[in-house]
């Protein structure tokens, strides 16, 4: 037995809205919406009683999907914790993206902000992280060059 495909990623939000409009000014598209509080679910995540409301967003090629959900209950009393760039666990979500410095014009807009500076990767990537709902780092990539010699350590 092997991995088919990966589905989808996951993320919490307490603003499920905010954090639609970011997703969408990026280029992503929802492609369905539910709410989910049958007794299954809480058993899968072992959060019995468990209320979500929930997100579907998909990029344009329809390659990669972003689940993003609010729970109504339980409600994580300690909040979106902002983490460094080297954080342990699961560190950004990561998009090619066209008109870079045009996009983070429109995503200032919204109140979000760099969290260092825009950055040529071997003339490959114009590239930067992005703050984004509930401190999510969102790394938005550019393509400036030809991409498939990018992971080569000779170059």
């Amino acid at each position: 037995m092997a991995v088919e495909r990966m589905d989808h990623v996951g993320v919490i939000v307490e603003d499920l809205e905010g954090a639609r409009a970011f997703f969408e000014e990026i280029g992503l598209r929802a492609v369905g919406e539910a709410r989910v509080d049958e007794p299954w679910a809480g058993r899968v995540t072992g959060l019995p009683g468990q209320r979500v409301e929930l997100v579907m967003l998909e990029t344009p090629d329809g390659h990669a999907r972003l689940e993003v959900s609010r729970f109504l209950e339980p409600v994580d009393e300690d909040g979106p914790q902002p983490a460094r760039s080297n954080r342990l666990g699961i560190r950004h979500l990561a998009f090619v993206v066209t008109d870079l410095r045009g996009m983070l014009e429109r995503l200032a807009r919204l109140g979000f902000e760099t969290v260092g500076t825009v950055e040529d990767y071997r003339g490959i990537y114009l590239l930067c992280y992005v703050r984004g709902p509930e401190e999510i780092i969102v790394e938005l990539a550019e393509e400036i060059g030809d991409p498939s010699g990018m992971l080569d350590p000779t170059t």
